[in-house]
């Protein structure tokens, strides 16, 4: 039987088999139809919706002996029962293959003192866990990163195409909140805030 960390790798080999998704076939657009939503636009649109931001990590594998993480603003909780929540990470991201190879994953929901470790972890090619300190996740072994309000562990369960996307569903093993009174760190229109009463 395949474990998650089988089945996530498998997953990451076909997609990276599989063709590129077509472009939109180019044709005139007629006076009773909507032009398509240009990528500026609707960047510029969804960045007036506010998000909490979560560092994704996954433990050192045989394959990578160093841990891995990235910064992720695209995460939601899905299911009460089962137990499941999701992050989105793009296709082209050299993180997700690590963490799919892991089979298992933390999210870390950062705190509003926590904008810099963000920034750090949303740099591609660096060493990220540089002067950050963690502890395991006590189901996984994925780093939990010190001063979260909260986190949630959690193994691979699915994994789902989303366009320029991977939609990834994680199925929580354990999760905890050791600061809960920490305000959030969120996202909005390109810069980072806190919330306040």
């Amino acid at each position: 039987m395949m474990g998650h960390a089988g089945m996530a790798a498998t997953a990451v080999r076909f997609l990276h088999s599989a063709d590129p998704l077509p472009p939109p076939e180019l044709r005139c657009v007629r006076e009773d139809e909507r032009a398509p939503i240009a990528p500026s636009e609707l960047r510029r649109v969804l960045s007036h919706f506010a998000s909490g931001v979560t560092v994704i990590t996954s433990p050192a594998t045989d394959d990578d002996p160093s841990p891995a993480g990235f910064a992720c603003q695209s995460f939601a909780s899905l299911s009460l029962t089962p137990p499941l929540v999701a992050f989105m990470v793009a296709r082209t991201s050299t993180t997700w293959p690590r963490i799919a190879r892991a089979g298992v994953f933390c999210v870390n929901i950062l705190g509003d003192h926590q904008a810099e470790l963000c920034r750090a972890f949303a740099i591609s090619g660096a060493d990220k866990f540089a002067g950050v300190t963690h502890t395991p996740a006590p189901s996984t072994g994925s780093p939990l990163l010190d001063g979260a309000p909260a986190w949630i562990d959690c193994t691979i369960h699915t994994v789902h195409t989303g366009g320029d996307h991977l939609i990834v569903v994680g199925r929580v093993q354990s999760l905890d909140t050791p600061a809960p009174n920490r305000p959030p760190l969120l996202f909005f229109r390109g810069g980072f805030g806190s919330f306040c009463d």
